[in-house]
């Protein structure tokens, strides 16, 4: 019989407890406008379901016993390990203005696990995580332990939910970051049994050190008959791991470090040690509305940014040099930069890749020991540091910290870079520091940090450009390798802010591959993805609404002297979806061509309390191609401050008009368009008459 042993409000949230007649543990998260009854019949059967009650810790330790039927390779849920894991106690404090709940529990074979739960008052999210101990007086093997688990996620559907339920999840690629995928739990094979026997599971994630290339750590689940959605992100800059499951009525949703099958993650603790996963940001909520839905797990990433560096909070405006000098910056060419954009309200100027170049090396093969180039900056680089300063901009420089090419002499300092099977992993041309080394990081933070401070740098990019992929000796397992060098890698980032207080960090990794909620919390901005000058950039930006928050998306309008007004004006226009980084043909632009570029950033300026603060909802024509898209797309973004339209025409094939609802609105304030171009609001809905391709419209309304 399966017992409610405790509900706790949490906001418009409920987190229930509940205990079988085994001392089994388990946790529902559940809309507060939706309670359910507490009881349930003598099996422990809820509205004539069957549900094996889950374990709130999802849990396999080495020797202990797999699940039945066919888990072998599918998962590594609900055996042995979750079975004896008793309940103890549960305990609830107030913390950092908030509560943490606290469940202790215990297995006879020597282990003990804590599981966290913390919230804090008014946000619509709560954080979870678990840290497992060994209190026994033998070696303890851990072959998965989840940061989070929900099961029964049936519980407002009769039945197995036939036809009823729906996963979502967020696809990311090179340069084509944030695709929803949305599929029925029947199409992903689970669908019940005719009894509750086999085991279906789908397990998906990332394996390597760019966490955001395949999936973004995230998933949901959709109760498409009563509008219920439940949703996780991991905060994890490593392998990780989603996993929804199925062997009854019920359906469970863990997620957190990938494991031993996934991810080759196996962990030993001698007696005494303990381990603390990852946290996981996760939420429920009753609604039909998924962008607003998903922007209740981003607002972790929000609060994270309001306690950053307090310049950020105006959303202050890039120059980056990369897409004007493509890996060749030096004095003379960032000099013309500087006079051509004097007077631009740009707040950071950023020295991108080659700085350090030697003669006749590319840029991407010869980072690592980061020796400014005499070539192109014959004087010194604190010549062109105060030249940026002077113009009234803070200089920001690139460094790529983790990895070295093989041009530089640190590509031979093997005893000090990670391997694998004994030899220095290699990928094309990069090896990797091993940054548990305490020489790498003592060297690190002479060339790194040394050069910051050296110089006066206010603002560092931290790119990262190749993975480790499975991972790497020094450890139990290939990924406890990778999960101690990331953790390395997270300290000396930490070591960088305590350095250089104030400092802005933007991270980039190839683009989007960090777009994860714990490298975001460090960073005030990331590079939203390596798409530049491509026409798919609205559509990476929108769709990213979902998974970060826009005020730390850096988006890049990038400039050529060949492009017409409409051109210039799509590219500022999808700088509105995010943070505004300008690159390009600066120095050689009309007079003409800079007019439509000051309105789009002196319209920017005014939006960007509703991009900081806003909410968003996209509405689109129904795009299938990225690379090659049709229709329109319209971003609609409400905050206390206003409510933004953000719209881009792409391949057109003939004049229409465009409605998009924008309720309670009854003023159109300002707009960056063409002249010509006719905007009108009537009766709660903004009508755009757009007659080409390749077109945009930016309207604030209040």
């Amino acid at each position: 019989m399966i017992e409610v042993i405790r509900e706790i409000e949490l906001g418009d949230m409920i987190a229930r407890y509940t205990e079988d007649e085994w001392h089994v543990c388990g946790l529902q998260l559940l809309p507060a406008d939706m309670p359910l009854p507490v009881t349930s019949d003598k099996e422990g059967n809820t509205y004539g379901k069957h549900m094996v009650q889950e374990n709130l810790v999802q849990l396999k330790i080495a020797g202990e016993t797999y699940n039945e039927a066919y888990a072998g390779g599918v998962s590594m849920r609900n055996g042995q390990s979750c079975r004896e894991l008793k309940l103890k106690t549960i305990s609830q404090k107030k913390v950092d203005g908030g509560i943490q709940v606290t469940v202790t529990l215990k297995s006879q074979r020597g282990y003990m696990v804590r599981h966290y739960l913390r919230w804090k008052k008014g946000a619509p999210y709560v954080v979870m995580a678990a840290t497992i101990e060994n209190v026994g007086s033998q070696k303890l093997g851990i072959e998965m332990i989840s940061s989070f688990s929900l099961g029964g996620l049936t519980p407002y559907v009769a039945g197995d939910a036939a036809e009823s339920m729906e996963v979502c999840r967020i696809r990311s690629v090179w340069s084509g970051e944030g695709r929803l995928c949305r599929e029925p739990i029947e199409d992903l094979a689970l669908e019940a049994a005719w009894a509750p026997h086999a085991v279906r599971g789908l397990r998906y994630g990332q394996v390597g050190s760019m966490p955001v290339n395949g999936f973004f750590p995230f998933g949901a689940l959709y109760d498409k008959k009563n509008h219920i959605y439940w949703g996780a992100q991991i905060a994890h800059n490593a392998s990780w791991q989603m996993e929804f499951y199925r062997k009854d009525d019920g359906l469970g949703f863990s997620g957190g470090l990938a494991d031993r099958e996934f991810g080759q993650w196996y962990k030993e603790l001698a007696p005494g040690e303990y381990f603390t996963t990852p946290e996981a940001i996760v939420t429920v909520q009753h609604t039909e509305d998924f962008d607003g839905f998903c922007q209740r797990l981003t607002e972790y990433q929000r609060d994270c940014f309001r306690l950053g560096p307090e310049v950020e909070q105006s959303l202050p405006m890039v120059f980056n040099e990369y897409c004007t000098t493509w890996g060749n910056p030096s004095h003379e060419n960032i000099s013309r930069i500087l006079e051509a954009i004097q007077g631009k309200p740009f707040s950071y100027f950023v020295i991108d890749c080659g700085w350090y170049k030697q003669p006749g090396i590319p840029w991407d093969q010869g980072m690592g020991d980061y020796v400014v180039s005499k070539e192109l900056f014959p004087e010194g680089m604190q010549k062109t540091v105060d030249a940026i300063r002077d113009a009234g901009l803070v200089p920001g420089i690139w460094f790529e910290i983790e990895n070295v090419a093989k041009y530089a002499k640190a590509y031979q300092l093997e005893k000090h870079l990670l391997k694998r099977d004994g030899k220095p992993l290699t990928t094309y041309f990069r090896r990797f520091w091993d940054m548990k080394d305490p020489w790498v990081q003592d060297y690190l933070e002479e060339v790194v940090i040394g050069t910051l401070k050296e110089y006066g740098f206010g603002y560092m990019k931290m790119d990262y450009n190749e993975t480790i992929g499975i991972g790497c000796d020094g450890a139990e397992s290939l990924g406890e390798g990778l999960r101690r060098n990331m953790e390395g890698d997270t300290a000396f980032i930490e070591k960088v802010k305590e350095e250089l207080p104030g400092i802005i960090l933007e991270n980039c990794a190839s683009g989007g591959h960090r777009l994860e909620p714990l490298t975001m919390s460090m960073c005030a901005m990331a590079s939203f993805s390596d798409a530049h000058e491509c026409k798919e950039i609205p559509i990476i930006a929108a769709n990213l609404h979902r998974v970060i928050t826009p005020a730390q998306s850096q988006i890049w309008a990038v400039i050529r002297q060949e492009d017409s007004l409409d051109r210039i004006r799509y590219s500022l226009t999808a700088t509105m979806l995010g943070r505004m980084c300008i690159s390009g043909d600066v120095t050689q632009l009309t007079r003409q061509q800079w007019t439509v570029i000051d309105e789009g950033m002196t319209f920017y300026h005014m939006v960007s309390p509703v991009i900081r603060d806003g909410i968003s909802h996209v509405y689109d024509s129904g795009i299938t191609s990225w690379r090659h898209p049709k229709g329109y797309q319209a971003l609609v973004r409400r905050s206390e401050a206003g409510t933004l339209v953000v719209l881009h025409v792409f391949e057109l094939e003939e004049s229409r008009e465009i409605r998009i609802p924008v309720e309670g609105c009854t003023q159109i304030l300002d707009t960056y368009r063409d002249a010509a171009d006719e905007v009108i609001l009537e009766a709660d809905v903004l009508q755009m008459t757009v007659n080409r391709s390749w077109m945009s419209i930016a309207v604030l309304l209040h």
